[in-house]
């Protein structure tokens, strides 16, 4: 681990909320994975349970009603609203607009969305999701776009142009697509300057621009909800700290610390399984890559 790297996840520990008897549930973060179409039903609970592993306390599905009888099936530690509607099931009374604001009303309850995982392409879903991202924008509520949630960014990008609390958590191929859709040449995938002039363009703040050169390729979307969480916790401080952290710096350490934490799942889960490293084992590891990186005597820091 380079020095640079070290600095950072010092700084982002310090967001990090202590465990104090004060505390009620719900304080330590509410997050909302928004997907999970009939096909698709792995993606968001992976996405809500590596949230709830990490520490937030209150983790939501809000999918297709198909895919909803799969997913609470899965555990029961998650709370999964079936307010969604593919094409194929939806009545004739159910419009975008209609659907999407049984999903709108949560806003309120929730801290984090999470946008993609599971959604599919279908224009119900995505013209849904779309309205969500409106009124969450509204309210300011930090936006994960993930998986199919990208497509948004690719057809609608006026949506999310400019828009802070707004994250994208593009694998490779996607990424190409991104910058395709921005007129960008890809180029500098290797070292960030790639994934810098993608966020420039996107309207992307300069704090969060530069740590993409080191935050790159390390997969975010599985921790980064729980840590843009406790970002508003810090914010709005539950327990007492210095304040030397401001909103944009933090979203730009939020990324790093859900990358770093993947990554580190990552390295363990593959430490143990190999070749037969499935999604379920790096949930598996969130607990000790969480210790490693920021708790306990193999603390790396």
């Amino acid at each position: 681990m380079s020095q640079a790297t070290k600095e950072i996840l010092m700084k982002v520990k310090k967001m990090v909320p202590p465990m104090l008897e004060k505390f009620h549930k719900g304080q330590m973060g509410r997050v909302a994975v928004i997907g999970g179409s009939e096909d698709y039903t792995g993606a968001p609970y992976f996405s809500a349970m590596a949230s709830a592993r990490l520490g937030c306390d209150m983790s939501h599905v809000i999918c297709e009603p198909q895919a909803s009888q799969v997913i609470k099936t899965y555990s029961p530690n998650l709370m999964v609203h079936p307010l969604m509607r593919q094409s194929s099931h939806a009545s004739t009374s159910d419009s975008a607009s209609s659907i999407a604001k049984s999903v709108i009303d949560m806003l309120p309850r929730l801290h984090v969305l999470v946008i993609g995982p599971g959604l599919g392409r279908d224009s119900l879903m995505q013209d849904t999701v779309s309205r969500v991202i409106e009124a969450a924008r509204k309210v300011d509520m930090p936006i994960v776009l993930d998986a199919d949630g990208l497509n948004i960014a690719q057809t609608k990008p006026d949506l999310i142009h400019g828009y802070r609390e707004c994250i994208l958590t593009p694998n490779v191929v996607e990424f190409g697509r991104l910058c395709k859709a921005k007129g960008l040449d890809p180029t500098g995938l290797d070292n960030g300057q790639g994934a810098e002039k993608l966020a420039q363009a996107f309207g992307g703040s300069r704090s969060f621009r530069r740590v993409l050169r080191t935050t790159f390729r390390m997969e975010s979307r599985r921790s980064l909800a729980t840590f843009l969480a406790w970002r508003k916790a810090y914010l709005d401080k539950i327990w007492d700290h210095d304040g030397e952290l401001d909103k944009h710096e933090l979203l730009a350490l939020a990324a790093f610390g859900g990358s770093s934490v993947t990554r580190e799942c990552s390295r363990l889960a593959f430490s143990k399984k190999g070749r037969s490293l499935q999604a379920s084992d790096l949930t598996d590891e969130v607990y000790v890559a969480f210790t490693n990186l920021f708790e306990g005597s193999s603390s790396k820091l």
